[in-house]
């Protein structure tokens, strides 16, 4: 199965994409549209589905750290209802509680500038949630991913 992986922002939507065997995730690109006009980024969504045979999407639910849902939170709630009312295959909430900062402290241990990361980050943090999510699913299945 072949996943993507959504980092959703205000303005922008970071994008990750599995192999075919669902086991490692990379980062695929990051969409731009106008703040929460989640409409406009459908069309594009669609055709990375189709082009891609994708199965299903992890979409970051970004909890506040007492576990409790924020802003934000609803902000993926309301995207996620949006794809289902558009989309037919599953999508899967993944807790993404520290992703950006994850993706931020990545890109400066490998030296990356500010100017590059503002344009990577989101990309690297969808990276992050499907990979978590792949992982686990994988502890699951009773496969053991040693990379």
């Amino acid at each position: 199965m072949k996943y993507l992986g959504f980092d959703l922002g205000t303005k922008t939507l970071g994008i990750a994409i599995s192999d075919e065997q669902g086991i490692l995730a990379r980062t695929y690109q990051t969409l731009t549209f106008s703040s929460e006009d989640y409409l406009q980024l459908l069309p594009k969504i669609k055709e990375i589905i189709e082009k891609e045979k994708i199965s299903g999407i992890v979409l970051g639910l970004p909890k506040n750290m007492n576990n409790s849902l924020g802003f934000a939170a609803e902000r993926s709630l309301e995207f996620k209802q949006m794809l289902e009312k558009n989309i037919t295959i599953p999508i899967y909430l993944q807790d993404e509680r520290l992703s950006t900062r994850e993706a931020e402290n990545y890109m400066i241990q490998g030296n990356i500038s500010r100017k590059k990361r503002k344009k990577k980050i989101d990309s690297l943090a969808a990276n992050i949630i499907l990979q978590t999510f792949l992982d686990r699913k994988g502890e699951n299945n009773g496969r053991k991913n040693d990379i």
